[in-house]
């Protein structure tokens, strides 16, 4: 990797947008390719991870791990973008509530279930964002999707008048809404709910624990020691060292046989190794012998 291509991992403030935080490390790093993996409401805190050069172009993978939240669930209250930053549009008594059948709720909410996106959002209907809609008043029936919660733990509950709050802590795959996981609780519970806060804690193996405050790496005097290394955050690819000659081959648009080095699918993704470094991202073609055919090419002959 060049000096500025890398991954950053930034602690996202409230109040921020994404896309803000890019522009920062646009700014700073005076690199034009930047890009995140993963977005964040502005309302959440937490890990934000950064690419930067060319690690842009492994966005999709990087941001493919699954990921950890612990936030704050209302209930009592519902709110139209189900989150503490919308109107609320719905209001019950909560007082009968206890942690108990909070929990039992939350459990019923983890494996794989079917989840519709919250109105605002930013999923795509007939080329709009569904948020853009929503702002215009304009109410869309946002198509059910399939994602898998592995865990939705309620760690305590306490009471606000009519309200009650508890914290969770959730790991779940990708393209999963938090914000409509905190909606469907309330649902089963038989009152309206929103969230009041989220912070990310992981993507895939990397933490936030392992990531700088942004007003910390804007104020560093080197700001591009933080960029760190793709591999690091890539676990779940199968990975491939072939020969430079196979390498060379790819590069050229050509299919190399993968031999007996690796064990996987028609279909299945590798990431090509070379100098220690991503040279490439693969494809495993069907039949015999089995061929890896190039999807993503980063090494140049040097």
């Amino acid at each position: 990797m060049q000096a500025l291509d890398g991954v950053l991992l930034i602690d996202k403030p409230e109040g921020m947008t994404s896309h803000d935080v890019v522009n920062h490390v646009r700014r700073k790093l005076g690199v034009r390719r930047v890009g995140h993996a993963g977005t964040l409401d502005p309302m959440a805190t937490g890990l934000l991870m950064i690419c930067v050069g060319r690690v842009t172009r492994l966005l999709e993978y990087l941001g493919d791990g699954d990921k950890a939240y612990g936030g704050t669930v209302v209930f009592g209250l519902g709110t139209d973008t189900e989150d503490a930053e919308g109107a609320v549009v719905a209001q019950a008594s909560a007082l009968h509530l206890d942690v108990a059948k909070v929990r039992e709720a939350a459990s019923q909410l983890t494996g794989e279930i079917r989840q519709r996106p919250p109105q605002y959002s930013a999923v795509h209907v007939d080329g709009r964002r569904a948020y853009d809609l929503a702002r215009q008043g304009k109410k869309v029936e946002l198509p059910e999707r399939t994602v898998h919660v592995q865990a939705f733990q309620i760690d305590d509950l306490r009471h606000e008048g009519d309200l009650a709050l508890a914290r969770f802590h959730v790991r779940c795959s990708k393209g999963t809404y938090v914000r409509a996981l905190c909606r469907d609780l309330g649902a089963l519970l038989g009152v309206p709910a929103h969230m009041r806060s989220l912070r990310r804690l992981a993507i895939g193996c990397a933490r936030v624990e392992d990531a700088v405050p942004l007003d910390d790496w804007l104020a560093s005097n080197d700001p591009a020691s933080h960029l760190r290394d793709p591999l690091l955050y890539l676990e779940g690819l199968p990975m491939w060292r072939p020969a430079r000659d196979a390498l060379e081959r790819l590069a050229n648009g050509q299919a190399v046989e993968l031999g007996q080095a690796l064990s996987v699918s028609p279909g299945a993704l590798v990431l090509v190794i070379y100098a220690g470094t991503v040279a490439a991202v693969g494809e495993v073609a069907d039949g015999e012998p089995t061929m890896v055919r190039p999807k993503k090419v980063f090494w140049k002959r040097g």
